[in-house]
């Protein structure tokens, strides 16, 4: 049998993570394990001049962060109602690489990740952090998809 003590779920606030999450807390409360709540702000990059007034990507990296810390407070209110453990985190950088990284740091057991089932153009444009956590990860991960409506 696998010992799965910490379980991380990483987050895009998307519906896809709250199928994600339900699975994962499952998991958690059968095996009394951990839970590790992960969201990944990547840096902002914006066009140098394309006729737009100026931005500072300071304040919208701020913006970004202070929202993604009141969704972060939701489901840490949602896993204290489950009597969960849990941990979570903001991290910054390219999501794949923070998530891989921080599965080997805390020594994650498992990795619950939702996947947005994109293909053709999105795929292409959008990449696909699942896939690339697939590949690399040193733990098993489990691709939780959304369901067809």
């Amino acid at each position: 049998m696998f010992s799965f003590n910490k379980i991380l779920v990483p987050t895009d606030f998307s519906e896809c993570f709250e199928i994600a999450l339900k699975y994962s807390l499952e998991f958690a409360k059968s095996l009394e394990a951990e839970l590790h709540i992960v969201h990944v702000i990547q840096p902002a990059i914006l066009p140098a001049d394309l006729g737009y007034p100026q931005v500072s990507t300071v304040d919208i990296e701020k913006e970004i962060e202070a929202n993604a810390h009141r969704r972060l407070d939701n489901i840490k209110g949602t896993l204290r109602n489950e009597g969960v453990n849990f941990e979570a985190k903001i991290l910054f950088g390219k999501p794949s690489d923070q998530i891989i990284d921080y599965s080997r740091k805390e020594n994650i057991d498992l990795i619950c990740i939702s996947t947005h089932g994109r293909s053709g153009f999105q795929h292409l444009l959008f990449g696909s952090t699942t896939e690339k956590v697939l590949r690399k990860a040193v733990c098993p991960v489990l691709s939780v998809r959304m369901p067809d409506k």
